[in-house]
């Protein structure tokens, strides 16, 4: 079965958003594209910077209240809702967006909408436990070669005018 639905996980500023959108431009048909930015956007005000929803500590670590759970589960079940109803069953290619945390820090501060200190914290936590079908490092690959990458695993090389990508993708064991 072809992959229906691609999970790009990373730490905080690692280039996922980039990354899904040179996926969109790439892949031959059209994706959506859905993130934890579009969640918190989402989230009524009152839940920002409350012991009920969010709290962004000093250190870069994220307190979650009870609030925010019930309505990430609810986006959870909405998302993959959307998704079945386009797809039925979801074939899932699941991509580990690594970065070394000095570079995302960097990323962080020249972006100016994060908690200093996340994106280190998150480097290397938010891939504990998760098996990959796909790793890319975007501290020395563009948004773009990722994309490509991950492409390659979506769909034939062949399908690409320029043939297959000279970077071949890891995956831990």
């Amino acid at each position: 079965m072809a992959t229906q639905a691609i999970v790009l996980n990373g730490g905080s500023s690692s280039g996922k958003s980039s990354i899904a959108r040179a996926l969109q431009a790439l892949l031959p048909e059209a994706w959506l594209s859905f993130g934890v930015d579009d969640f918190v956007q989402a989230m009524p005000p009152a839940m920002q910077d409350s012991e009920e929803g969010l709290v962004f500590l000093p250190d870069g670590r994220i307190s979650v209240g009870p609030g925010i759970r019930r309505l990430r589960d609810a986006w959870g079940e909405g998302v993959a809702a959307v998704a079945r109803a386009a797809l039925h069953d979801l074939q899932v290619l699941w991509v580990g967006v690594m970065c070394d945390s000095r570079v995302a820090s960097m990323r962080e501060a020249q972006r100016g909408d994060r908690v200093p200190g996340m994106a280190a914290l998150q480097a290397t936590m938010v891939h504990d436990g998760v098996t990959y079908d796909v790793v890319v490092d975007t501290t020395a690959l563009s948004p773009q070669q990722c994309a490509r990458l991950i492409a390659d695993s979506v769909v034939p090389a062949a399908s690409f005018p320029d043939g297959p990508v000279a970077v071949k993708p890891s995956v831990p064991g």
